[in-house]
């Protein structure tokens, strides 16, 4: 079960939801050239190709968590700050995760890779109507405790981004209530890499509000 807190413009309500299905969208830059020599790059490395772009990933419900300490198999895994749809029986809402995922086991396959790992989701949501029409002037961002430095891990617009009306579409059917949707992510600057904690956030300069969520990363030992 899920908890939220959600905020309208005119009211604030708590709600809990028991997800019925998480979708995680990836390679969802509006750039589809700009994609081409990112994908090349990755499947140089044994990173398979998608089979689409967007490519709408399957992942178990169960993987969705709401946390502040994500234990992870092993030193290779990393988080991606990413705005996420929530469908509700009163319609879309927009919160804030992270699709962590095992880097390791990308070169063996994306889906199993993002199914390895913990999908932490915060516990805030904005009614989507009241910012599909400024979608684009909404700012990401991703902080990383790296060898005990917090760095600037990611941050950009959204419009770098396809609106979730557009990936709604292209997933091809309406998202049925109690639905989670991750929309991907931005690049990370100076790359991806692990860390010890991962701070996330939502700025919506239009409204002037911002929701935030923070987690720390537990390696566990790999066992042989």
């Amino acid at each position: 079960m899920l908890s939220f807190t959600r905020h309208a413009k005119d009211k604030s309500d708590r709600i809990t939801v028991e997800p019925a299905a998480l979708i995680v969208a990836g390679w969802t830059g509006r750039d589809e050239a700009a994609l081409r020599p990112h994908i090349e790059e990755l499947a140089a490395i044994g990173v398979t190709r998608p089979s689409s772009v967007p490519v709408f990933y399957r992942n178990a419900v169960s993987n969705i968590v709401q946390t502040e300490r994500l234990e992870v198999l092993g030193p290779d895994t990393s988080g991606e700050v990413e705005p996420v749809i929530v469908a509700l029986g009163d319609g879309l809402w927009v919160g804030l995760g992270s699709d962590h995922t095992d880097r390791k086991a990308e070169t063996s396959g994306i889906a199993l890779s993002k199914q390895l790992c913990g999908k932490v989701l915060g516990s805030e949501l904005w009614r989507f109507e009241e910012i599909a029409d400024h979608w684009d002037d909404i700012v990401i961002r991703a902080f990383a405790t790296i060898g005990g430095e917090r760095v600037l891990y990611q941050e950009g617009a959204l419009a770098a981004m396809r609106h979730p009306h557009d990936l709604i579409a292209r997933h091809g059917t309406a998202l049925a209530p109690n639905t989670v949707m991750f929309c991907g992510t931005l690049g990370a600057k100076g790359g991806i890499r692990p860390a010890a904690r991962f701070e996330m956030e939502l700025e919506d300069p239009i409204l002037k509000r911002r929701m935030a969520h923070a987690y720390d990363i537990v390696d566990l030992p790999v066992i042989t």
